[in-house]
């Protein structure tokens, strides 16, 4: 039989190969050509973990299923990319630091352990930077703190989890320096969940979508790994999400939709508002690092004939004093009546953290008696009777509000939590009967 070159087919055209034949082939490797097989990932890697073909896409969005292996397509892409000379200045960008660090830098299909040794980079963690040895650079971003991309230019961009991402700010701050070279492309690897920027990108026809399950990677995950996701999620909706990657926009029963929530929008703030009121829904814990509860901080107005607008969002993982801080900020710059805080967890520290920072803020401190379902329900019934409109800028509230059911949240609830609290506060009252139309 002629000797088999590896030009011409993958791993798939190997494995298919009886095992004589394919003990033959890996034999007659050289040492050098064995060590470039091992690192050709054209060789190795499906046909959906490869970048588009042709010029005319701006960016790739690998939207699968748990272990797909959408990190190690992510960080190969990067290597290619650099290696091909085309990316001089990368930017990599996770949920959160330590997310950058552990999956996309450190981690097992991250870019240390994808790289052959002659092309490995130099990490730097104090200085979150990637050195090739050709002078390509990468610099590790975290989306919690969208102000380090300003300013930073770049031609290539990775950025992982998307939809974990808090702050949707750094998504436009990630483009915005996303201007060096001739073609400067981004790759956003997922697992769905339902968002706005997600759909926005689904619909951009310059952006390249691959989509793939968790079955897809099957002969690399561990069988024990496999069975159990089968038994525990296929056929729920979170398995529908989590393992085959479905983009699934309302939760059945949810208080609130996404259609809903579009009609309720205002381009611009009115004039007329009689009071303004800052709700929070306070984490009194230490907040470490893209772990722990957020802070709600939501401001809310109510105009003259009665109905309310929702003006802005400042929720956040933050220590205490930096929530009490924003919250104080934000109660200044939109000239608010008052704040209003649940202290069911925090007790005289909520009002104690207010009172350093400013003696004079006027200051209501309430406290939950009944479950959030309930708490929340009345103010759905405000939507529905079309009595609350929005500003632009609220996406991880709204995505909040569409997993919020008649028997409470799936998933974090703190916006929804400060927003409840600062409309009850406004709305304080009777609700006027209305017919429901719809369910928002």
């Amino acid at each position: 039989m002629p000797p088999i070159s590896a030009s011409g087919f993958r791993s798939a055209s190997l494995a298919s190969l009886s095992a004589e034949t394919r003990a033959d082939f890996l034999k007659g490797l050289s040492r050098r050509e064995a060590e470039v097989l091992f690192h050709d990932w054209r060789f190795w890697a499906r046909t959906s973990q490869l970048p588009p073909e042709g010029d005319d896409w701006l960016g790739w969005l690998v939207l699968a299923g748990r272990g797909f292996g959408k990190t190690r397509a992510g960080a190969e892409w990067v290597r290619m990319e650099v290696e091909a000379g085309r990316a001089r200045r990368i930017a990599l960008v996770g949920a959160t630091a330590g997310d950058v660090r552990r999956v996309m830098i450190e981690g097992e299909s991250g870019l240390l352990a994808i790289s052959p040794p002659s092309m490995t980079p130099l990490w730097e963690p104090s200085k979150r930077l990637l050195t090739w040895p050709n002078g390509a650079i990468a610099t590790a971003f975290s989306a919690e703190r969208p102000g380090q991309l300003r300013g930073p230019q770049h031609d290539l961009a990775w950025a992982d989890e998307l939809c974990k991402w808090r702050d949707a700010d750094a998504w436009d701050q990630l483009l915005l320096g996303l201007r060096l070279g001739k073609a400067p492309r981004w790759l956003a690897t997922t697992t769905p969940a339902p968002g706005r920027l997600i759909r926005g990108l689904l619909q951009d026809p310059k952006v390249r979508v691959t989509r793939g399950s968790t079955f897809d990677n099957w002969a690399n995950l561990a069988p024990g790994f496999l069975a159990e996701v089968v038994r525990r999620y296929q056929g729920t909706r979170l398995g529908r999400q989590e393992l085959h990657a479905e983009v699934i926009d309302d939760v059945p029963g949810a208080l609130w939709t996404r259609a809903g929530l579009d009609l309720c929008r205002l381009a611009v703030a009115p004039a007329d508002f009689t009071r303004i009121v800052v709700g929070i829904d306070p984490a009194v814990g230490a907040a470490g690092e893209g772990e722990g509860a957020e802070t709600g901080v939501i401001v809310a107005g109510r105009r003259a004939d009665g109905s309310a607008v929702v003006l802005d969002d400042l929720s956040g993982r933050h220590p205490p004093i930096q929530w009490a801080r924003a919250a104080i900020d934000a109660f200044r710059r939109h000239r608010a009546d008052r704040l209003v805080a649940e202290i069911n967890q925090g007790g005289d520290l909520v009002e104690s953290l207010v009172r350093t920072l400013d003696p004079a803020v006027p200051y209501r401190a309430v406290r939950a008696t009944r479950g959030k379902a309930v708490r929340a329900e009345p103010i759905a019934a405000l939507y529905e009777q079309g009595r609350v409109r929005h500003l632009s800028g609220l996406a991880t509230l709204e995505d909040q509000m569409c997993r919020f059911t008649s028997h409470g949240p799936e998933g974090p609830c703190d916006r929804v939590d400060a927003l409840v609290w600062a409309l009850t506060d406004l709305m304080d009252g009777p609700i006027p009967s209305a017919p429901r139309l719809r369910r928002l």
